[in-house]
């Protein structure tokens, strides 16, 4: 009787001590969008495309104000999977294509097999991207368990094909195999539904869930059709006047009602109070018909694949029971490198991370975004690409800007009409949402009231006149241009000539980070991937060897042995 007496007497003392009582491993669901705008969600201002899935996720959770990622798809995916610059990785200039005999080095180890080392099980859903010449670039040879989704870079989301320098061939799997079964069925819906059924069937007793939900939308199809989305939902969005924005806005819509039907799952597997969502675009926005595309990153300037703000400043927000603080907008700079030792931490604690700074350029976040402390860290490569001459680091406030890309010709400020829609925000979707209904039942869905303040707080404006700074016109020659992005979110006044002591030491700051590049991995062509000669799929062509020497100029079929 007296133990049970001292237990009780310091039961209360071992609760509040330094060390807390961890709670069961959470599952995480990690869904990154592709090519989505800044202002393409609800969330930041914008009341042109409903997005009321993705804003109850916000204005419940923490809204990311900035938060950066690479400037476009392959070395986005790739820092996400390591937690490494594209410039540490060789993946840092333009995309792979899936004629490209490369992938993301071998040695790399990324994160489901990290989170499977913790008792994860790990699966993904969607666009891979970062190489398939051989199997063992692929996922289910790199810690997933599962993948329903495509190897390349973008498809038609009905007939899954992809158009890559005069090539065509069909790219969807199911694990390894060709999924000829799913053709017709819209990307965006095969995505969910694998999604979907990954949950159902989770057993929670063999350990957590990791689920990486990388959607096609709102990429780009092929040139023929670049914009393919279900007609029904064009006519939702008919208040939009320009017609390719209008499907532009549909396949944002049914991508928002992908993330409903995701957390809906969740709560029907009571799964959804232990569980992080992380919810990410890859890049900026591809805007103005950038890519056939029509994307809007308003206030920011620039468009995907540039080093401005609308290149490199995402759209993202996580939500989490396990955060303290949140229901708040997060100005703790983030980039998407951090993701792998922050969702490590999140899942394992302090030891999952002890010895991974030497390995990797991440920082945990974790603590600072449970807790709502100041970031660690301090400054962010958006990118150096020695090709194109072009280069973006940012020290605290400040961001220094060299070089440019395309000429100089996507350096401008684009909107859907170079402003915000003027309509009403409807708010009422918000809490008629799936994820409204799955989170107002947990108690956890703000009020309007803070929903509204939430929402205006996370709105960038740009300042409307400033008597320092002239406008930058940057080049391959000319001198960098600095911005105070605090101040000047918009980057419309380069200090560069007013602070010249602040240029020099973030040139100082780029040269050491350029000093540790490796050369990007970029390959030519290989002849052996044209679909053609694999029943118009692209598929794993450096697995085999051909056995004739005239592959440049077949015009038929050619014979194959499988290589050892």
């Amino acid at each position: 009787m007296w133990f049970l007496w001292l237990i009780c007497l310091l039961l209360p003392t071992l609760i509040s001590g330094e060390e807390e009582i961890r709670p069961a491993q959470p599952n995480i669901i990690f869904i990154l969008a592709d090519d989505l705008g800044f202002n393409d969600v609800g969330f930041h201002g914008s009341a042109e495309i409903p997005t009321p899935n993705i804003d109850a996720l916000a204005y419940s959770g923490i809204i990311l104000n900035r938060y950066y990622v690479a400037p476009i798809c392959t070395p986005s995916r790739s820092a996400l999977m390591t937690g490494k610059y594209p410039i540490h990785t060789g993946m840092q200039h333009t995309v792979l294509y899936a004629a490209e005999p490369r992938g993301l080095p071998l040695e790399e180890k990324i994160l489901p097999q990290y989170l499977n080392e913790l008792g994860y099980t790990s699966h993904i859903a969607g666009k891979w991207h970062l190489g398939h010449w051989k199997l063992k670039y692929t996922p289910l040879h790199r810690g997933f368990s599962s993948h329903v989704g495509f190897w390349s870079g973008h498809q038609d989301y009905n007939d899954h094909t992809a158009v890559e320098n005069n090539q065509w061939g069909l790219d969807m799997r199911n694990g390894t195999q060709v999924a000829y079964d799913l053709h017709g069925h819209y990307t965006t819906d095969v995505i969910t539904d694998h999604s979907v059924k990954v949950i159902a069937s989770h057993n929670a007793t063999k350990g957590p869930l990791f689920l990486y939900v990388a959607h096609a939308a709102c990429h780009s199809s092929n040139p023929y059709n670049p914009l393919p989305v279900p007609d029904n939902d064009v006519l939702k969005m008919s208040h939009i006047p320009h017609y390719k924005r209008r499907k532009f806005a549909a396949m944002v819509s049914k991508m928002d009602d992908s993330v409903g039907q995701i957390v809906d799952q969740l709560r029907k597997s009571n799964m959804l109070e232990n569980s992080i969502i992380i919810f990410s675009s890859d890049n900026g926005g591809p805007a103005q018909g950038f890519n056939l595309n029509f994307a809007s990153n308003y206030p920011l300037k620039g468009v995907k694949n540039t080093l401005w703000e609308g290149g490199v400043r995402a759209a993202g927000l996580m939500w989490s029971p396990l955060l303290k603080k949140s229901q708040r907008v997060s100005n703790q700079t983030m980039h998407i490198i951090d993701w792998l030792p922050t969702l490590l931490e999140a899942a394992g604690g302090p030891p999952a991370v002890a010895n991974l700074n030497q390995q990797i350029d991440g920082q945990s976040i974790w603590r600072a975004l449970v807790q709502d402390k100041a970031s660690p860290r301090l400054n962010v490569l958006h990118n150096i690409d020695d090709i194109w001459g072009s280069a973006a680091l940012s020290v605290g406030d400040w961001k220094l800007v060299k070089g440019t890309n395309y000429r100089g010709s996507w350096d401008g400020w684009y909107g859907p009409a170079g402003e915000r829609d003027p309509r009403q925000y409807d708010w009422q979707l918000v809490a008629k949402s799936r994820v409204g209904k799955a989170l107002d039942a947990l108690k956890m869905l703000p009020s309007r009231a803070d929903q509204q303040r939430i929402r205006a707080a996370a709105t960038v404006t740009c300042p409307a006149q400033s008597s320092q700074g002239t406008s930058c016109l940057a080049t391959a020659f000319s001198a960098p241009c600095l911005f105070h992005i605090r101040d000047d979110p918009c980057e419309q006044y380069n200090l560069a000539k007013q602070y010249p002591e602040v240029v020099n030491a973030l040139m100082t700051e780029l040269e050491r980070f350029n000093a540790t590049a490796v050369p990007p991995s970029n390959k030519p062509a290989d002849p052996r991937a044209d679909p053609r000669f694999w029943n118009y799929t692209w598929t794993n062509f450096g697995d085999y060897q051909n056995t004739r020497n005239d592959l440049d100029t077949l015009s038929g079929d050619i014979t194959l042995a499988k290589t050892v």
